[in-house]
């Protein structure tokens, strides 16, 4: 099959380079997947029967730092990757080939790769013209939908267990369905993704949850079995009851956890992540009285515990950790048209401001998800008061005056009497109402004794 394809400049410049040079050089991998499923085309992988060494010195800029045989060229954009031909190896720790050894053929590297979508190649023929290379039928899976691993499925995830969740997340990404071999060998070799690093585990888990279905795809996972091994905390859920007399609950906890997600407005995958798990802490906390009720008495704080042990088993980083903990912690914030500015102004705080939106677009993938609507009067309230208090100062150095005025006005020295009139200014403006404006506060100040 010849495919009609403009590449970018610094493809065609690199293809040229190579061909010059006397070695074979093939676009590769998932590249050319999204070219026929005519997806926005993004990382250029490439393989070639030179060497790394043969690379670098056509391209001394180049950088290599892996011994796995990829080459990266630089370009104004994304760095080109170029990986020479490798052959079969031994895994024997499930994660890394035990040496790395050059191939001879295309077909050599292309049969070790994971799934038949993946294991395609272009020729270029001329400028714009190129041949599809695909010995596993992967053009035939894309039709049908289909992720199929290449040859024995069972190899090719002891070979690196994160396929399987890549398995996944590809899916989930391209709407996909697993194929039926391919995913009884994933509900097989569950236990192997133990020897995965957390922070494999993690950035595959949060490419599922930025995809376009993360829900479907956190479902995916367990009815795999890799749930139990990445989110064992969540099993679980899905055996808590929360329907109870005066509440407006009407799925388990598992499922409302997964209906959350489903209708989580953020794009943001740490924010969706946090929606997923917001009341795993319910497990815990779960009690059932004779007259029927359900309680969860402080699961928020539960569900702050164990999302602490997600970050660290994930190897968040401090970023992302601070924002999951945040917003499992303080879910379970209060809605009530009589708080004091004060009581907006801890949840602000507590929250962070920086995570105000992604804690109401888990609050309202929380509401759908449990059947109740999107929002109600009392919380768009909420939401007009959040943006005045914003307005107000949070701390004392916010006040529209400074020690230095004080001093001026008051002919005083530094010393705590300045400190304690700016703390009474800054309660009169948060507890009081005082405008935080320059001239009132003088005003203010030159009343004080």
């Amino acid at each position: 099959m010849e495919i009609n394809l403009k590449t970018p400049s610094e493809v065609a410049e690199a293809i040229l380079k190579f061909k010059k040079n006397g070695f074979e050089i093939y676009i590769v991998g998932g590249i050319v997947r999204d070219i026929l499923l005519d997806r926005p085309l993004v990382d250029w992988d490439f393989t070639t029967n030179a060497t790394p060494e043969q690379i670098l010195a056509m391209w001394p800029e180049a950088f290599y730092d892996n011994k796995y045989g990829t080459v990266g060229i630089p370009t104004d954009t994304r760095p080109l990757e170029i990986t020479t031909f490798r052959t079969e190896q031994n895994y024997s720790d499930g994660r890394h080939p035990d040496e790395v050894v050059w191939g001879q053929t295309l077909e050599e590297d292309l049969k070790r790769r994971d799934f038949t979508i993946n294991a395609m190649a272009l020729k270029q023929l001329s400028t714009n013209r190129y041949q599809l290379i695909d010995d596993f039928g992967g053009e035939d899976d894309i039709k049908s939908g289909l992720i199929r691993c290449v040859g024995n499925a069972n190899e090719r995830f002891g070979e690196d267990a994160l396929r399987m969740m890549r398995a996944v997340r590809i899916g989930c990404q391209l709407k996909f369905a697993i194929e039926d071999e391919t995913f009884a060998a994933i509900s097989d070799n569950t236990e192997k993704l133990k020897l995965v690093s957390g922070e494999r585990i993690r950035d595959e888990l949060l490419k599922i949850m930025g995809s376009d279905y993360p829900a479907d795809g956190y479902l995916l996972l367990r009815n795999t079995g890799l749930s139990k091994i990445i989110l064992p905390e969540m099993e679980e859920a899905f055996a808590i009851d929360q329907k109870s007399p005066g509440r407006h609950h009407i799925y388990d906890v598992g499922t409302h956890s997964v209906e959350s997600l489903k209708h989580c407005p953020s794009k943001d995958p740490v924010t969706r992540l946090a929606t997923l798990m917001h009341d795993s802490g319910k497990v815990k906390t779960y009690k059932k009285f004779p007259d029927g009720r359900v309680t969860f008495y402080n699961h928020e704080m539960e569900s702050e515990r164990i999302a602490k042990d997600v970050a660290l088993r994930l190897r968040f980083s401090n970023e992302q950790k601070d924002k999951f903990v945040r917003l499992i912690r303080w879910h379970q914030f209060t809605v009530d048209e009589h708080q004091t500015d004060a009581a907006i102004r801890r949840f602000i705080k507590n929250v962070g401001l920086n995570n105000i939106a992604e804690m109401l677009a888990l609050r309202t993938g929380d509401r759908l998800g449990g059947g109740a609507r999107e929002t109600s009067w009392r919380l768009e309230e909420f939401k007009t008061r959040i943006l005045e208090v914003q307005k107000q100062p949070f701390s004392i150095q916010d006040l529209k005056i400074s020690g230095h005025e004080i001093m001026r006005e008051k002919n005083l020295t530094p010393g705590p009497k300045v400190g304690k009139i700016l703390e009474k200014l800054f309660e009169e403006v948060t507890e009081k109402g005082l405008v935080n404006d320059t001239e009132v506060l003088m005003e203010r100040l030159r009343e004080m004794e």
